[in-house]
């Protein structure tokens, strides 16, 4: 999952919390822990914006850069003194 999916995930998900904490509180009435669940369902509120306000800066900071391969062949100065992989030296006989 991408980020937004996954924010937008926990927004539906705190969304039904927030509505079972207010069908709860009819039942409740207003208590010292009601009201403790309603200030703490509303910092998971409070949490989940600013988080949701920072991540696309967050995501946005890793773009992918093309990068172009000339098709151009190589300067062969680049492969003096180089082995060829699995071979050996040049100067001598493969195994």
């Amino acid at each position: 999952m991408s980020l937004h999916d996954d924010l937008t995930s926990v927004q539906r998900r705190l969304d039904d919390l927030m509505r079972c904490v207010a069908r709860l509180d009819e039942h409740a009435g207003d208590t010292l822990d009601m009201r403790r669940v309603r200030a703490d369902a509303g910092h998971l509120r409070e949490s989940l914006a600013l988080l949701r306000d920072s991540a696309p800066a967050a995501a946005g900071a890793r773009t992918v850069e093309m990068v172009t391969v000339s098709d151009d062949p190589y300067d062969r100065m680049l492969w003096v003194d180089a082995e060829d992989e699995g071979l050996g030296s040049p100067h001598r006989h493969a195994p």
